[in-house]
Order: structure tokens, then sequence, then C-alpha cells
């Protein structure tokens, strides 16, 4: 594994065990979604290093999966990944776009994020060994 890939994927780490630690307090359930849309971004651009599949300065998951895709043997709903950087977005910008325009993810949906942010990170981890 490259030096890099193993970078990005020590970052997806890192933001999973912090999702760990905030997942059932319903006050930081933007937070979660928000850490676990960097997870699957920081995965996904560890494949794109790991590979060599190019420059992607991008944080759109949807475009970053099109990129991997087809290193990756399990087909994933991209709506996941447009509510996902949407949520990525709502925590990272409130004061621009409103507080919070679609409000906090309930723990439910954060839960999801978060299950799709461990499920890409050990995928990745598999890919890239």
């Amino acid at each position: 594994m490259k030096n890099i890939t193993s970078e990005w994927l020590k970052s997806a780490e890192s933001d999973l065990i912090l999702i760990s630690k905030i997942i059932d307090d319903e006050n930081l359930t933007h937070l979660a979604a928000f850490h676990a849309q960097q997870v699957v971004e920081e995965s996904f651009k560890a494949i794109i290093e790991e590979f060599g599949i190019g420059t992607f300065k991008s944080h759109s998951l949807e475009n970053l999966y099109e990129k991997v895709k087809h290193k990756i043997s399990q087909n994933f709903k991209t709506d996941l990944f447009i509510s996902l950087d949407q949520r990525y977005i709502d925590a990272r910008y409130p004061g621009e776009m409103g507080l919070l325009p679609n409000g906090k993810p309930a723990i439910a949906e954060a839960r999801e994020f978060y299950d799709l942010g461990i499920d890409i990170y050990k995928l990745t981890n598999q890919i890239c060994l």
C-alpha cells in the first residue's frame, strides 16, 4: 500500500473513532454526518491514490464514486451519497445556507451514514492491501 493511501485511511479511521463517541447524542448528529461524509471521501481518495486514477479536487461523493466504482466489488446507492453530501454542507456552512435547512439528522439517519462509512472504509482497506 502506498504511503499516501495509508494516510487517507488513517484519517478516515480517526473520523470513524470520533463518530463512535458521538453517535448516540441527538445534539451531535449533524457532526456525525459530517464526519461520515469525510470517511467516505477519504476512502474514495485512498482508492484514487492507490491505483493512480488521477487527481480530483472534489468533495462530491457522487463524483468520487464514479471515479472509483470500477475498483469496488459492491454497488452503493448514490442517493445516500447525495444526502450525505448535503449534510456535510449543512454542518460545515450553516450560516451561509440558513441554520441547517434540512434540520439535524435523526440518530437513525446518522447511524445509517456511519454504517455506510464503516462499510466503505473496510472495503477500501481490502481493495488497497
